[in-house]
Order: C-alpha cells, then structure tokens, then sequence
C-alpha cells in the first residue's frame, strides 16, 4: 500500500464525515460510520499509528470535510532568510503552522512568526497559495492541506520561543541547512526569494 491508498483513505474519510453530518437516516448513518472505520483500518496499514488512534482523529473531525491551512512567513535580511529548528527533527523550515480558528490568515501568519522566531513582524505579500499534494507527491498526509505563504517584514522583538522550536537564525538564501522537508522544501523558500527580490509579480496559486 502506498501513496494512492492514502488518496482513497483520506477520500473515504471525507465522505463518511459529510455523510455523518448530513444523514439522518440510521442505517445510512450506520453505513457512513463503517467507511470511517474503514478509512481508519487504510491508514494504519500505511502508518506507524495503530488504527484506534486513527478512529480517534476521525471521529473529531465534524462538518463538511474541508482541506486544513497551513500558513508560512518567509523573512529575507541582507540575502538570508529566516527559519526556525523544529525541536521534533531537529531540521529547519519557514516558520509556520497551522491556521487558528477565528483568525484571519495574516493574523496567524503573524503569531506563528512570534512563537517560532521571537519577532515581531507584519506581513506584505500573499505570495503563494499552494496545495501541498501537487509539491509534495513523495509524501501524502492525512489531512489535505493549503499552503499560505507570506512574505514578512521585522517589525520588532517579540520574547520567547515556542517549547517546541528549539532556535531560529538567518541563514544564506542560497544555502540553506538541512530543511525540514514535510514543512519547507527548498524551491518554496526559493519562490519567496524571487517574490521578495520582485514585489510586483503576481500571487502563485495551484
């Protein structure tokens, strides 16, 4: 079982969790309740995580089934970048996360910034919106997700860290550390490079 197993995981999910939603017949309701169980057998078989847990995750997710948005800041200094060491892996990435309910994107952009760099910041540009299973073909998640990227500007310094970055430094555009690749690949920081070297082209979208 590989990547396209995780395509019709993450398929049969979505249509369980809309059908849940929706249903109110309980035989259909009882039906959609199986293809999530289902959806949960198919990604444990391709994962380190034991189906329970898997059942557990679905069985929070309620609503429509939408993909999740990861935001991402890019901040260039005197041709470097601004990346923060993941304390998980111990490799870098554009600082970023996921999207906080009730928060405008740049809001969120802007507060991950603060957690995992200690700066305050603002952002200037959308400078892509990207969907993470077209770029990242090798790696498919659970969850589909968009990518939001900002580029950000040092307004001033904010405190401390997050628990879970362990640093946050300046590194040359050009060569960059080993990069926390699920997070950051090293063409996304190179297209906010050309967007911060040319603020008029236009906003990159999947």
């Amino acid at each position: 079982m590989g990547l396209k197993h995780v395509e019709w995981a993450r398929k049969i999910q979505a249509i369980a969790q809309i059908g849940l939603e929706y249903a109110t017949d309980p035989y259909d309701r009882q039906r959609y309740g199986e293809l999530r169980t289902l959806a949960a057998e198919m990604m444990a078989e391709v994962s380190d995580v034991p189906q329970h847990q898997w059942q557990k995750l679905f069985e929070n997710e309620t609503g429509y089934a939408t993909p999740r948005v990861d935001v991402r800041g890019a901040v260039f200094r005197d041709g470097q970048v601004l990346l923060s060491r993941e304390a998980d892996d111990g490799l870098w990435s554009l600082p970023g996360g996921w999207a906080d309910v009730n928060d405008p994107p740049s809001v969120a952009v802007v507060r991950e910034l603060r957690e995992e760099t200690g700066y305050e910041v603002r952002c200037t540009k959308l400078a892509a919106v990207l969907d993470r299973d077209l770029h990242y073909t090798e790696d498919r998640r659970p969850v589909h997700t968009y990518k939001l990227m900002f580029l950000c500007e040092i307004t001033g310094e904010a405190g401390e860290l997050d628990h879970d970055i362990a640093e946050a430094r300046f590194f040359p555009a050009d060569d960059l550390p080993p990069l926390s690749l699920h997070r950051t690949l090293p063409k996304q920081v190179g297209l906010m490079h050309r967007h911060f070297l040319n603020p008029d082209l236009p906003t990159e979208f999947d």
